[in-house]
């Protein structure tokens, strides 16, 4: 068991986890002093939040991150709740880029992803020293006084960006051996046999595991490849994709402890965002399986799939309570 399971899930789980930290690490870099300059600049309206938070989300890979400086940036007082709202929505949708890429099912690029992404990454060693970052307001003009050479921070952390994605791709082939031996332990099979009588052991299992690792996207990927495989059914990795969902509400309650009210209402506003999500399509389990089943073919994929229709409905349904004058009332007693 030692050998077959636990050495295969640590391992590969510890080589996702460094690659998604090194990948939002390295766009987060890239960023800089622009990211604060974009969510103070585009939160203008629930709206341009959603979008915002959809785009930023995507391209740093990290809802969490987004999440977490949504909620310091209202400590702050550098946004107002309000402003929050759209953001933390599409923080979620943002979000569902990592899975969608994930079920294409391409573990097998990640070697050679890693090889030239650390060539690059080398080789802009060789073009010098980066030009120093302009912070605050200097950092949309930051082209015109870096000398020209502001491709070179992109080549250098885009290159380690691709690096990171590569070992979360060679995390999940790694997690994905563990198929096997799984399908002939009696205590995988109790729990298989048990979420198919209730797939709220599906949704707690989620949710729990996502609490302690902290990272949706490495739970979600465990169950994407283990439904690859045949080791659970698809209907279980859905369940299991929205307890996750569920369970990455913990590093936002954490981020808001002790700060503002209002940064509290941000953690609390997500909280109910992916919670509220959770109970609304619980029921309605089984036709999210088969809508996502007639979006893609895999079962990985298809999971993916419920992943985004879930974020993306909840988001949606939830954007018109945005508007609510009752925000304004909240951030005005703040």
């Amino acid at each position: 068991m030692m050998t077959t399971i636990i050495l295969p899930v640590l391992t590969g789980l510890a080589l996702f986890l460094f690659g998604m930290k090194l990948m939002e690490t390295a766009l987060q870099h890239w960023a800089g002093a622009s990211l604060q300059l974009w969510l103070e600049r585009f939160t203008r309206t629930p709206v341009h939040g959603l979008a915002t938070g959809t785009v930023l989300t995507a391209v740093l890979q990290s809802s969490t991150a987004i999440t977490v400086i949504a909620i310091g940036l209202v400590g702050a007082g550098v946004l107002t709740f309000p402003r929050t709202l759209g953001v933390i929505l599409g923080a979620n949708i943002g979000t569902c880029l990592t899975t969608e890429l994930i079920g294409l099912s391409i573990g097998h690029l990640g070697v050679p992803l890693l090889l030239a992404s650390s060539a690059v990454w080398l080789a802009s060693w060789w073009a010098g020293p980066l030009p120093p970052q302009a912070q605050g307001t200097d950092a949309s003009r930051s082209a015109h006084t870096d000398g020209g050479r502001g491709w070179l921070r992109s080549v250098r952390f885009g290159s380690l960006a691709v690096a990171g994605f590569a070992l979360v791709l060679l995390g999940i082939e790694i997690m994905q051996t563990i198929g096997p031996a799984l399908q002939t332990r009696g205590l995988f099979a109790w729990f298989v046999n048990q979420a198919k009588v209730s797939l709220l052991w599906g949704v707690i299992a989620g949710a729990a595991v996502t609490a302690l690792v902290h990272s949706s996207a490495a739970v979600i990927a465990m169950a994407m490849g283990l439904a690859s495989i045949q080791g659970i059914p698809v209907e279980l990795g859905v369940a299991i994709t929205i307890g996750a969902n569920v369970g990455t509400c913990v590093t936002a309650l954490i981020a808001g402890i002790g700060g503002t009210r209002a940064s509290q209402y941000v953690a609390w506003s997500h909280i109910l965002l992916n919670v509220g999500g959770a109970i609304l399509f619980y029921p309605f389990m089984h036709q999210l399986v088969q809508i996502s089943s007639m979006l893609a073919g895999g079962a990985s994929e298809q999971i993916a799939r419920a992943q985004t229709v879930f974020n993306v409905v909840s988001s949606l349904l939830a954007l018109p309570f945005c508007y609510l004058k009752i925000w304004e009332r909240l951030e005005f007693r703040n």
